[in-house]
């Protein structure tokens, strides 16, 4: 399993803690200090809805040009978050084929 976040993420830290408690073992990857290809973007929004993991809600997104924010697409997703890791909704969990974002109650139903 991988576990995407931010090693400052509140919600990131909690899940680790969770998730190691309950036994779990995961690779952390930091999407800021280790980055994100293009590729591997792609490769999740194959799978999920890029509107679920493009965050729009962080000061990321909103210190951006107001022309980067306009028309958004798959395609806009991928390059706006590849150039920004911090725009990616955290954490992003790969376990098994799927493909998890952010620390639901329905992400947690997947472990406990």
């Amino acid at each position: 399993m991988k576990f995407y976040g931010l090693k400052t993420c509140d919600t990131c830290r909690k899940a680790q803690k969770e998730l190691r408690a309950a036994g779990v073992e995961f690779d952390s990857i930091d999407v800021r200090a280790d980055g994100v290809s293009a590729d591997k973007l792609s490769e999740w929004i194959s799978k999920i809805d890029w509107k679920k993991l493009l965050n729009t809600r962080s000061t990321t997104w909103r210190n951006l040009d107001a022309n980067e924010k306009e028309n958004v697409d798959a395609e806009k997703a991928v390059k706006l978050m590849a150039a920004n890791p911090t725009l990616i909704k955290r954490p992003v969990i790969e376990i098994g084929g799927d493909v998890l974002v952010g620390w639901s109650a329905e992400t947690k139903a997947k472990f406990f």
